[in-house]
C-alpha cells in the first residue's frame, strides 16, 4: 500500500513517535468482525474473540463467503467493523428509557441495527439515507434485522430541521474523507486529497447546522467519522461545543481496549487507531444539547395524542392477518390497495407526522401484499422479530436447500406438507416463504434479495457457524 505523501506528512505530525507503528498496521490484513442478533442468535461464537466494547460483537479467524451463509441473509448477524460497534457502549451508558432516535447517514445499516439491539425496548428508530439506491439497501438490512420499531427514510439533512426538538438521540456518521478505510478499501487512497478533507469538513458543518434544531434540549448527538485528521474530528467537536454550547460527554472505557485520546485539544473524544485497537480507523464523540436552549417542541403531548378523522375509508384488516404477529393488540394496522402493514400503536401519531414530512420507504412490519384474491405474506414478515411462528407451518432446510431457496430456485417441500404458504427456515431461523400448490412450490423470495452468484465455494458447509447459548 502506497500512501499519499501529503497524508503521510500530516499524519506523522499528528502521531509523532507512534507513526511508524501506525503505518505498519495499515500494511497488515484487516480484521473481520460480526455482531450477532441478540434475539435471533443469542449467545456467542465458539473459538472467536469477543469485541471488548460490544455486547454481541465477535472477531472471526478468517473471512468466510458471507453470501453463501443463510444465517447472514436471515439477519442472524451483521458484518460490521469492530470499532464502529462502540456505539453500543455509548447507548448503554447514556440511554436508560425509550427514545426517539435518528440515524441520519445510516446506509448500509450497521449503526442502525446495532442501536436497535442496544436501545431500551420500545424506542423508535428512524434511519435515513440521502442517496436513493443506498436507501433501499438500508431498508433491506433493516427489514432483515426485523424490528417493528423502525422507519427508513430517503431525505436530506435539511428535511429534518423543521422537526424541532423531536429526537432524543441523533447519530451523525457523517460523510468523510475515509482515511480509516485505506486498509479495507485501497481505492479510497486514490480518492484522498487535502482539498477533499477541507470539502468534507465544510459539508459536515452544513449537515450539523441543519440537523441541530431537530434534537431536543438535553438530547444526545453522537458524532462519528472513519477518518484520522483533526479537521473532521476534534475541530468539528470543538466547533459544536463553542457554537451551540454542547457539552462533550465522557464515555466509560478500559485501558486495555487501547482507545486513543484526542490528538488536539482536551475534550473527551474516542479514536480507534489500527496500531492500538483491533479494528479500522474510527472517531466518535458524544455531545449533549443544553437543557436551557430555547426550543419549542414540534408538538405537545396534547397534540401528540390528538386523533384526526381520515377522509379515506380503508378495508378492515382481517383478524387472521393480524394474528400473523405476536401481541397484535399493541399494533395498529394500515391497509391499502397494495397490502397491509403493522406499526407499534405507541407511535401511531409519530408515523403520521413523519410520513407527512419525509419520504418514508419502510415502516414497521409489512404483513402482506395482494394479488387478485390472494393475500401473500410479505418477505419482511418472515424476518420480523414479531412474527407469530405458530401462524404458519414451516419447513426447515439443510444448507444446500437453503442456498437454492435464496437463489429463488425450486425447493422440495415433501408430500406431507399442507398446501398454502409455508415458512422456510434454516437451523430454525426464518428465511422467507414458499407457496405449496401440491405438485410444486412457488418460491416467494424477493428477486432483489436473491443470491446472484452461481459459484458455490467448496467450504460452503463451514460458513454457517453456530451461536451457543450463554449460560
Amino acid at each position: 500500500m502506497i500512501l499519499p505523501d501529503a497524508f503521510v506528512s500530516r499524519t506523522r505530525e499528528l502521531l509523532k513517535a507512534e507513526y511508524p507503528a501506525f503505518e505498519e498496521a495499515l500494511q497488515a490484513e484487516a480484521p473481520v468482525s460480526v455482531r450477532l442478533h441478540p434475539k435471533k442468535a443469542p449467545g456467542r461464537l465458539p473459538d472467536s474473540d469477543r469485541v471488548a466494547w460490544a455486547a454481541h460483537g465477535f472477531f472471526l479467524n478468517e473471512r468466510p463467503a458471507f453470501t453463501f451463509d443463510p444465517l447472514f441473509h436471515a439477519g442472524a448477524y451483521y458484518v460490521q467493523e469492530a470499532s464502529s460497534m462502540f456505539l453500543g457502549q455509548v447507548i448503554r451508558q447514556y440511554v436508560s428509557g425509550p427514545v426517539r432516535c435518528l440515524d441520519l447517514c445510516a446506509a448500509p445499516g450497521g449503526k442502525t441495527t446495532d442501536a436497535v439491539s442496544e436501545l431500551p425496548e420500545g424506542s423508535l428508530m428512524v434511519s435515513n439515507e440521502i442517496v436513493r439506491n443506498r436507501a433501499y439497501v438500508l431498508a433491506e438490512n433493516v427489514a432483515k434485522w426485523g424490528s417493528p420499531y423502525c422507519i427508513v427514510t430517503n431525505n436530506g439533512a435539511e428535511d429534518f430541521g423543521s422537526l424541532t426538538g423531536y429526537f432524543d438521540v441523533i447519530f451523525t456518521d457523517v460523510p468523510c474523507s475515509g482515511e480509516g478505510m485505506f486498509r479495507k478499501d485501497p481505492e479510497s487512497i486514490g480518492e484522498w486529497s487535502v482539498g477533499n478533507v477541507a470539502r468534507c469538513a465544510e459539508r459536515q458543518q452544513e449537515i450539523l447546522h441543519r440537523i441541530w434544531p431537530a434534537l431536543r434540549p438535553g438530547g444526545l448527538l453522537i458524532y462519528s467519522t472513519c477518518t484520522y485528521n483533526t479537521e473532521e474530528n476534534e475541530e468539528m467537536i470543538a466547533l459544536l461545543h463553542r457554537k451551540f454550547g454542547a457539552e462533550v460527554l465522557p464515555v466509560e472505557t478500559l485501558p486495555e481496549w487501547g482507545i486513543h485520546e484526542a490528538l488536539q485539544g482536551d475534550l473527551p473524544v474516542y479514536r480507534f487507531m489500527p496500531h492500538r485497537t483491533r479494528g479500522e480507523g474510527f472517531f466518535m464523540a458524544v455531545l449533549r444539547k443544553p437543557e436551557e436552549e430555547d426550543t419549542v417542541p414540534f408538538f405537545t403531548e396534547k397534540q401528540r395524542t390528538k386523533k384526526k378523522g381520515s377522509k379515506t375509508v380503508l378495508p378492515p384488516v382481517p383478524v387472521a392477518v393480524q394474528s400473523w404477529i405476536t401481541h397484535p393488540e399493541t399494533f395498529f394496522f394500515r391497509s391499502s390497495p397494495e397490502g397491509i402493514t403493522a406499526f407499534p400503536l405507541s407511535y401511531q401519531t409519530d408515523l403520521a407526522l413523519l410520513t407527512a414530512r419525509l419520504n418514508v420507504i419502510h415502516a414497521g412490519i409489512p404483513l402482506c401484499t395482494f394479488k387478485g384474491k390472494d393475500t401473500i405474506p410479505a418477505p419482511a414478515l418472515a424476518l420480523s422479530t414479531a412474527l407469530n411462528r405458530d401462524a404458519f407451518p414451516s419447513i426447515d432446510t439443510d444448507l444446500t436447500t437453503a442456498i437454492a431457496y435464496l437463489k429463488r430456485e425450486a425447493i422440495p417441500t415433501g408430500s406431507d406438507m399442507p398446501r398454502g404458504y409455508l415458512l422456510v427456515t434454516y437451523r430454525h431461523i426464518p428465511l422467507g416463504w414458499v407457496k405449496n400448490i401440491g405438485n410444486r412450490a412457488n418460491n416467494l423470495y424477493p428477486p432483489e434479495w436473491k443470491i446472484r452468484s452461481g459459484y458455490l465455494p467448496e467450504k460452503c458447509a463451514g460458513l454457517s457457524w453456530t451461536a451457543t447459548e450463554t449460560k
